[in-house]
C-alpha cells in the first residue's frame, strides 16, 4: 500500500526544485540523507517525476546491496543504453578508456587508450573519461541512489566529479545523491563536505513523520476522509515517523482487519558506537546558532548530558528556553523525558562547546545526575572527569567498577580501573588493592588489555606479603599471554607461590600458591627439569589444603596437563579424580577450561580418543552463559586440531576459516588454526607452495613460545623438504626447535615429528645422525606415557633399515607402525606407513604388498590427500597393480577458491588495500585480511604481487 501523495515533505521537494531547475547555469548538488524507510527514493522519485526536469537527461543509478563484480555500477547503470544521445559529441581519446567499463557505449566512444602500468593512473583515466561522457550527455542530472553500499571506485569517482564539476560548462550537470546517514562510510559523507563554493549545494536530512503527517498519509492510503488522532499517534509510534513503515503497518492491518497492540519502540545504537559525519554536524551547529542566548545554552546542556533526562533536571524556571530548543526540532520530549532527536545531533552540539565551559557544564551535570535515582554510575563518572574532578571521579569510577564486575561487565571494568590507575596516584595499599581488582577482571577477557605495566608498578610499593603473591600471581598469568620473557614469567610465579604460602600465624592462600607453583613447573619452564618437578610435587601436596573445589579442580587440571605432555602417567589418575568431583552436573568455568586444557594436551600426545571425550565434554557440560563468545570457540579450536590428528579432514579447512575470524587479535588459538591449515592445504592442495607458510607457522609458535604447536607444521615440512631433496633449511629449523621440546621434556609430543625428522636427515645423506636421533628418542621415551612413541618409533627404524635395503626388517617396522597409528587413531600417518610397507614388501615380492597399498590409497583418497595419492598410484603401477581410491573427501575443495575469497583476492593483487577492499566489499578490514591470507594459502602465493599471477585465469 503506497500513498498517492507526497506526505510530509513539502518544503524538501521545493528546495529540490529549485536547486534542480533548469533555469539555473551553476553546478548543483543535492544530498539526501535519511535512515531506511524515510523516504528518499519516494522524494526523488517526485523531483523526476515534475517539471523541473523537463529539457534535462535523467541518468539514474543505484548501488545495490549485493555487489556485482564490477565497479562504478551505480554509474553503468545511469549510462547504460545512452549511445544514440551521445550522438557526434567530441571526445576526446581518454573517453576510450570507458570501453571495457561500457561495451554499450562502444559506437560513440574513441579507440582504447593503450594500457598504463599504474593501476591508479588508470583509474584516474576512466575517472576523466566518465566526467566527460556526463558533461557531454548534459544538460542532464545524474542521481546516484543508496550510496551507502557503494563500492570504493564509485566514492572516489564522485568525489572526483565534485572537484571537476566547476570547470563544466554552464548548466551542464546536476547532481542528487542519497544514502543511509547511519550506514555510509565516512568516505561517502566526504563526498560533498568540502564543496568548492561555485557548486550551489542542498542538504536535505529527511526526519520522521509527525502523528498528524502520519494521519495524512494514513487517510490518503486507505482512501478515507480522515483517521482518528488516536490511531494516527497509535500508528505513529509504532512505525517511528517512519513512512514505509506507516504503509506496511496499514497493509498489515488491512489484511488482518485488526490493530497491533503497542509492543515498544526500536532500539537505538550506543552512543560510543557513532561518529557525526562533517555534514550533519555543519547543519546541526548552524541550527544552534540562530537560536537565542538562553535556548543554546539549554541545547548545550542537553548535549553535555548526552541522554535524555527528566524536564526538571535541565534548570527549572528555564521552560522557555527549553520550548524554544524543543520547538527547533532539535530535542524531542519523550513522556517528560527531554534529550536530542539523535546521539548525531547531540555530538555535533558538544563538539562546537568552548572547552572552558564544556568543563563547567560537566560539573553542572555531575551535580544534576547525582539527584538521579538510582545514580547512574558512569554518567555520574563521565561528568565528574570531564569537570576535572579528579578524585570524585575516580571515587565514582571504582564504585562504577564495582558494579560492573557485579553486572558481570568486565570489560568495562577494567577499563575503569585502567583508567584511575592510570591518571592518578592513590596510595600504596589503595594501589594494590584496585590492581588486584584491575588483573582478575582483565584475565576474565577473550583478549585482555596490557596491564602488565599497571601490576608491575604496584608491586615497586611497599605492599604487604599476601597482596604481593597475589599481584606478582597475576603479573605471571598476564605475562604468560605474551609468552615474550618466559625467564621473568617463571620468576614471578616461583616469586608469588612463595609469598602465598602460609607461615606461622599467617595462614596463606594455597589455592594461589598451588597455581604459581604448577606455573614454575609448565613447560617450558626457565628453571632446571629436577626443579620443575619439584615445584609440580609441591602443588599437588598443596591441592588437599585449597577449600575452594572451582580453584582446586583449576589447579588440579593444570598439573594433570603438564603431566600429559610430558608422558607422566599420573595424569590419568589426576584426570580421573577431576571427573569424579565434577561428574553428573554443568561445568563451571574453571572446570570448562581445565576439560579443554587437559583434552587439548592429550591430543598433541597422542590420547587422541581421550582428548577428544574431554573437550566434548568441556562444550556439551560448559555452563557460562558466554561460553559460545569464548570457551566453547576454544573448544572447538581443539575439536578442529582433533579432527586434523584423527584424519577427519572432510570440511576441516572451511571451519578453521570460520574459526580464525573470530581469534584475529588472539595468537595463541590463531597459531594453532594457522598451523593446521597450513598443514592441510601443503597435503590437500599444492605442496610445492606450502614450504613458506609452514616456516611462518613454526616461526611464529617459536616466537610465542607454543613449542608443542609447532609440532604439525614442522612435521609436515620436514617431509615435504625430504621428498623434494632440499632438507637443510627444515633441518636447521628442528635442531633448534628441538633444544627447547628437550629442555621442556616435551617428548610424547615432539615423537610426532620423529619420521618426518628421519626421512629429512636421511635425504641429507646423514644415515648415522638418523640413527644417533632415534636411540636418543628412544632413551627419553623409555618409561614415559606416549601412545605416539611405538609407531613413530617403528616408521623411523624402518627407514633407517629400507635405506640399509634390510627389506624386511624394514617392512615389518612399516607395518606395525601403521597398524598402531591406525589404533591411535592417526590415519594419515598411518596410510604412510601403509605405503612405506608395500614398498618394501613390492621389492621382497610379497603379495602382501597390495593389500598394504590399497589401505594407503584408501585412506589417502578418504582424506583428500591428493599428492599422497598420485604417488602411491604411481608406486602401485610400478608393480602392475590399479589400486582403486575411496572417493575424495569433500573437504578436497576446502582449498579451491571461495566466490568470496577469489573477489578479495582480485582486488588485492590489482594493488587495493585492505582498507580500500573493505570500503569496496562493504566488510571489516579483520574480514579482508582473513580472505586475503586464505587466499594466498591456497595458491600457494607469498605476496600479493604472487597472488596476482597465481589467481586462475577469469
Amino acid at each position: 500500500m503506497v500513498s498517492p501523495i507526497l506526505v510530509g515533505r513539502e518544503k524538501e521537494l521545493a528546495r529540490l526544485v529549485e536547486l534542480i531547475s533548469v533555469t539555473s547555469p551553476v553546478p548543483a548538488v543535492a544530498v539526501v540523507e535519511g535512515e531506511a524507510g524515510i523516504g528518499k527514493s519516494r522524494l526523488v522519485a517526485e523531483l523526476l517525476a515534475g517539471p523541473a526536469v523537463t529539457g534535462l537527461r535523467v541518468l539514474r543509478g543505484a548501488c545495490l546491496q549485493i555487489r556485482e563484480p564490477f565497479p562504478l555500477g551505480a554509474l553503468v547503470e545511469a549510462l547504460r543504453g545512452r549511445a544514440a544521445d551521445l550522438g557526434e559529441s567530441a571526445l576526446s581519446p581518454v573517453a576510450g578508456a570507458l570501453r571495457e567499463l561500457l561495451p554499450e557505449l562502444a559506437a560513440a566512444l574513441p579507440p582504447a587508450p593503450p594500457p598504463l602500468d599504474d593501476r591508479a593512473a588508470e583509474r584516474h583515466r576512466v575517472f576523466r573519461g566518465l566526467a566527460e561522457v556526463l558533461t557531454a550527455l548534459g544538460p542532464a542530472v545524474l542521481v546516484v541512489e543508496d550510496l551507502h553500499w557503494a563500492d570504493g571506485q564509485t566514492v572516489e569517482f564522485l568525489t572526483y566529479l565534485m572537484s571537476v564539476l566547476p570547470g563544466t560548462p554552464p548548466g551542464t550537470l546536476r547532481v542528487v545523491l542519497t544514502y543511509r546517514e547511519e550506514e555510509a562510510p565516512a568516505a561517502v559523507r566526504g563526498i560533498t563536505a568540502r564543496l568548492p563554493d561555485a557548486i550551489r549545494r542542498e542538504h536535505l536530512v529527511l526526519p520522521p513523520l509527525d502523528a498528524a503527517q502520519t494521519r495524512v498519509m494514513a487517510s490518503a492510503i486507505l482512501g478515507a476522509e480522515e483517521v482518528t488522532a488516536e490511531f494516527a499517534e497509535h500508528l505513529c509510534a509504532r512505525a517511528s515517523g517512519l513512512p514505509l513503515a506507516v504503509q506496511e503497518l496499514l497493509a498489515l492491518l488491512r489484511t488482518r482487519g485488526t490493530l497491533i497492540r503497542w509492543e515498544g519502540g526500536w532500539a537505538r545504537r550506543a552512543l560510543e558506537e557513532l561518529d557525526v559525519p562533517s555534514g550533519v554536524r555543519a547543519s546541526v551547529q548552524e541550527r544552534v546558532a540562530q537560536l537565542s542566548a538562553g535556548a543554546k545554552e539549554m541545547a548545550e546542556r542537553v548535549a553535555v548530558l548526552q541522554t535524555a533526562v527528566p524536564i526538571g533536571l535541565l534548570a527549572p524556571g528555564e521552560a522557555g528556553a527549553i520550548d524554544e530548543v524543543l520547538g527547533s526540532g532539535l530535542l524531542t520530549d519523550a513522556g517528560g523525558l527531554v534529550g536530542f532527536r539523535h546521539v548525531l545531533a547531540a555530538q555535533a552540539v558538544y563538539e562546537a562547546i568552548p572547552a572552558g565551559r564544556r568543563r563547567a557544564l560537566h560539573a553542572e551535570a555531575a551535580d544534576a545526575v547525582r539527584g538521579l535515582r538510582p545514580v547512574p554510575l558512569g554518567r555520574l563518572a563521565h561528568h565528574l572527569r570531564h569537570a576535572g574532578r579528579t578524585e570524585q571521579w575516580a571515587e565514582t569510577a571504582v564504585e562504577a567498577a564495582e558494579q560492573a564486575s557485579r553486572l558481570g561487565d568486565d570489560a568495562e571494568a577494567a577499563r575503569l580501573l585502567a583508567d584511575v590507575l592510570r591518571e592518578t596516584d592513590p596510595p600504596a595499599a589503595r594501589r594494590a588493592e584496585l590492581t588486584v581488582r584491575l588483573g582478575w577482571a582483565a584475565l576474565e577477557l577473550l583478549r585482555p588489555p596490557p596491564v602488565a605495566d599497571l601490576i608491575a608498578a604496584a608491586l615497586e610499593q611497599d605492599v604487604p606479603r599476601p597482596l604481593r603473591g597475589t599481584l606478582r600471581l597475576l603479573l605471571a598469568l598476564h605475562l604468560e599471554r605474551t609468552r615474550t620473557d618466559e625467564a621473568r614469567i617463571g620468576e614471578a610465579f616461583a616469586a608469588a607461590a612463595e609469598d602465598l604460602t602460609g607461615r606461622p600465624g599467617e595462614p596463606g592462600r594455597p589455592g594461589l600458591a598451588a597455581w604459581a607453583m604448577a606455573g614454575v613447573g609448565r613447560p617450558p619452564s626457565p628453571v632446571p627439569q629436577d626443579e620443575a618437578m619439584s615445584w609440580l610435587e609441591r602443588a599437588l601436596a598443596t591441592l588437599p589444603a585449597v577449600d575452594d573445589p572451582a580453584m582446586r579442580m583449576l589447579v588440579l587440571g593444570k598439573i594433570a596437563m603438564i603431566f600429559v605432555v610430558i608422558g607422566d602417567p599420573r595424569w590419568a589418575g589426576l584426570t580421573e579424580d577431576l571427573l569424579r568431583e565434577t561428574g553428573g552436573r554443568r561445568l563451571l568455568r574453571r572446570e570448562v577450561n581445565a576439560y579443554r586444557s587437559i583434552g587439548g594436551a592429550g591430543l598433541f600426545a597422542g590420547h587422541h580418543r581421550a582428548g577428544r571425550r574431554l573437550v566434548t565434554a568441556a562444550i556439551k557440560d560448559g555452563a557460562e552463559p558466554d561460553l559460545r563468545g569464548r570457551l566453547e570457540l576454544r573448544s572447538l579450536v581443539v575439536i578442529a586440531v582433533a579432527d586434523y590428528l584423527e584424519g577427519s579432514w572432510n570440511g576441516l579447512a572451511a571451519r578453521l576459516e570460520e574459526l580464525r575470524e573470530h581469534f584475529g587479535d588472539e595468537p595463541h588459538e590463531r597459531i594453532i588454526m594457522d598451523g593446521v591449515g597450513a598443514c592441510l592445504a601443503a597435503v590437500q592442495g599444492r605442496p610445492e607452495a606450502a614450504p613458506p607458510f609452514l616456516f611462518e607457522a613454526v616461526a611464529t609458535a617459536q616466537t610465542r613460545g607454543q613449542f608443542d604447536d609447532l609440532v604439525l607444521p614442522l612435521a609436515v615440512l620436514l617431509r615435504l623438504a625430504a621428498l623434494r631433496g632440499e632438507p637443510e633449511a627444515a633441518l636447521a629449523v628442528a635442531a633448534e626447535v628441538a633444544v627447547r621440546w628437550e629442555a621442556a621434556r616435551l617428548w610424547p609430543v615432539a615423537v610426532r615429528t620423529l619420521p618426518a625428522l628421519t626421512q629429512a636427515l636421511l635425504a641429507a645423506g646423514r644415515a648415522g645422525d638418523a640413527a644417533d636421533t632415534i636411540a636418543r628418542w628412544a632413551a627419553h621415551l623409555d618409561g614415559l606415557d606416549a601412545p605416539l612413541a611405538g609407531p613413530s618409533l617403528a616408521y623411523a627404524r624402518g627407514l633407517l633399515a629400507a635405506t640399509g635395503e634390510r627389506w624386511a626388517e624394514a617392512a615389518a617396522e612399516f607395518a606395525a607402525a601403521a597398524d598402531a597409528f591406525e589404533a591411535v587413531p592417526a590415519r594419515y600417518e598411518a596410510a604412510q606407513a601403509h605405503e612405506q610397507a608395500a614398498a618394501c614388501l613390492f621389492t621382497l615380492d610379497d603379495p602382501a604388498a597390495a593389500a598394504r597399498l590399497g589401505r594407503a590409497v584408501t585412506l589417502y583418497g578418504e582424506l583428500g590427500a591428493r599428492w599422497d595419492l598420485d604417488r602411491a598410484a604411481g608406486l602401485g603401477r610400478r608393480w602392475g597393480l590399479r589400486p582403486s581410491p575411496a572417493a575424495p573427501a569433500r573437504g578436497g575443495d576446502d582449498h579451491v577458491l571461495s566466490a568470496r575469497q577469489e573477489q578479495v583476492a582480485r582486488l588485492a593483487a590489482e594493488g587495493l588495500t585492505n582498507q580500500e577492499i573493505a570500503r569496496e566489499l562493504f566488510l571489516s578490514p579483520k574480514t579482508v585480511d582473513k580472505h586475503v591470507s586464505a587466499a594466498m594459502r591456497k595458491v600457494g602465493a607469498r605476496s600479493r604481487t604472487e597472488l596476482a599471477r597465481l589467481l586462475p585465469a577469469d
